[in-house]
């Protein structure tokens, strides 16, 4: 490689990088520091930010943006479980980020995450994908105390994280598809409560998943399910922990039926689930 080719890499590098810091925010949410978020939509009238639930902790937040502007944020959505919040400012002259595709990451990839260490803005540190699982994607990249809710991105600039923590020195970032699944809303979304008890589904012990009760206008209740069903599966497989019916709704094919196999009265049946609307 001589050194035109890498002057040139470096050059187009250095412009991958300006662009990510165009579409990473600083965000204050309390008095104890801020954090950094992802613009990642414009919508009529407003932008949409991504950023940690840790980070928006509080209704309304400040959000300052990579040229100095400052804007108030209403929050619109948070799931504690997953670490994920959007906020709303009333901005659409914004450059946006893109969304890459979690799922095709590879191990020894190159990536760059963008964030507010310490009150610097716009900072940026490179490393590259360490493990990709599809609850989180793991990365061998320095993050620090304002990096979380900043974008975890790919060597083109496309956003395939939102960065969350560290763990044994590896940062821990939330995968692209689970956030479009947090924006856009999936069959998560059943309309029951359920509770994991132990019942004799296939001559032996099983897991299945108690319903105590169903939300009227559900799709749960569309769909004919009851309190008192126990739900053992889905698809043909059944249930071996109590977060493999979430994970299957997360990553499935929100647009084709779900066939959830319920246990009724010691009778097995299934269950057609459409699409939440």
């Amino acid at each position: 490689m001589n050194l035109t080719t890498i002057t040139h890499l470096s050059d187009e590098f250095a412009s991958v990088a300006e662009n990510l810091r165009k579409v990473t925010v600083k965000v204050r949410s309390s008095s104890f520091g801020s954090g950094s978020g992802v613009i990642w939509q414009t919508t009529e009238g407003s932008s949409l930010i991504i950023t940690n639930a840790h980070v928006a902790t509080n209704n309304r937040a400040t959000v300052e943006l990579w040229d100095g502007r400052v804007f108030e944020a209403v929050r619109t959505n948070i799931d504690p479980t997953k670490d994920l919040a959007a906020l709303k400012i009333d901005a659409t002259d914004l450059p946006t980020a893109t969304i890459g595709h979690s799922d095709a990451l590879r191990v020894g990839e190159l990536v760059l995450a963008v964030g507010n260490p310490f009150g610097d803005n716009g900072a940026v540190t490179t490393g590259i994908i360490h493990a990709n699982h599809q609850r989180v994607v793991m990365a061998d990249i320095v993050l620090f105390p304002g990096n979380s809710g900043g974008p975890l991105a790919d060597c083109l600039g496309r956003v395939i994280g939102i960065n969350t923590m560290i763990v044994n020195n590896l940062a821990v970032a939330i995968p692209s598809l689970t956030v479009e699944h947090f924006l856009h809303g999936n069959r998560q979304k059943l309309g029951v409560t359920l509770q994991p008890v132990l019942v004799n589904a296939t001559n032996k012990r099983n897991l299945g998943l108690l319903v105590l009760s169903v939300n009227s206008g559900s799709a749960a209740e569309a769909a004919g399910v009851l309190v008192g069903d126990v739900l053992i599966g889905v698809s043909g497989k059944l249930f071996t922990s109590p977060h493999d019916l979430s994970n299957y709704l997360e990553h499935t094919n929100n647009s084709e039926p779900l066939p959830l196999q319920i246990l009724r009265g010691g009778r097995q049946l299934v269950c057609q689930v459409a699409e939440v609307v």
